[in-house]
């Protein structure tokens, strides 16, 4: 997991970003980059302030202030083929089949029809899902909805992954089998931008992390250094008693 971070320029950075909502500032002065090839863990409580960042990363809000770009740019709709975002919110036509809705996506995204249906396939395969490639979306479960949701996410290996906790509500098997699937990625060359609470996913995943905290960043940097920004003596799980695994999972 471990990589020289000075050889790779960011492709992500968001500088002094500040979002006020009316009155409320949600997000106080947040800084800090995602570098090509790694995967990013981003952490904190509901209500801390992630997905208001991914949205104003994403253009879907407009920010205060700040700067938030990738590749060195505004994100801007044109150039998303590159990019596969998973949001908390799921979102697919749950009125079409399975295989229809991915082959649908696919050819959004660039692919042939018979690609898109062929990668479907296998994915479906991977994800023990094929049985259901000719169901409504539905009238399957949340869980397998969601892996059908990825699958869509993945399925042109973009550049760019931002997953929006990919894994929640997922039992231990198939929260590891979609972990397998989030490393595949990251080994074919992607970026990944991963909202989580499981510190199991962070530890196995993620290169570097930042914690936020009521809109601001509390901890930054590779997993032994956010544990020794936290300090404090070690517990008994071997981590530092006040490290995020101790604040986020509590």
């Amino acid at each position: 997991m471990a990589m020289d971070q000075r050889q790779i320029e960011p492709i992500v950075r968001i500088q002094n970003f500040r979002m006020d909502f009316g009155r409320t500032t949600v997000i106080h002065d947040l800084s800090f980059d995602i570098k090509a090839g790694e995967t990013f863990g981003f952490l904190g409580s509901n209500g801390s302030g992630k997905t208001t960042t991914i949205r104003a990363l994403l253009g879907i809000y407009e920010p205060t202030g700040g700067v938030l770009h990738i590749d060195g740019k505004p994100f801007s709709p044109e150039r998303g083929s590159r990019l596969g975002y998973l949001p908390e919110e799921r979102g697919l036509y749950k009125k079409e089949s399975v295989i229809d809705v991915m082959t649908y996506f696919g050819r959004l995204k660039g692919l042939g029809k018979q690609e898109s249906k062929d990668w479907s396939l296998t994915y479906l395969d991977r994800v023990a899902l094929a049985d259901k490639a000719s169901t409504r979306l539905d009238k399957l479960s949340g869980g397998q909805q969601q892996k059908v949701q990825l699958g869509v996410t993945i399925m042109n290996q973009p550049d760019l992954l931002i997953l929006d906790e990919p894994t929640k509500g997922f039992d231990p098997v198939n929260r590891r089998l979609l972990m397998d699937i989030i490393e595949e990625q990251k080994k074919a060359g992607a970026t990944v931008l991963m909202v989580t609470h499981q510190m199991e996913e962070v530890e196995r995943l993620c290169d570097r992390v930042i914690l936020l905290k009521n809109g601001r960043s509390e901890a930054y940097g590779t997993i032994s250094e956010v544990q020794d920004q936290f300090g404090g003596r070690r517990s008994g799980c071997g981590t530092r008693a006040r490290c995020p695994r101790h604040r986020t999972t509590r």
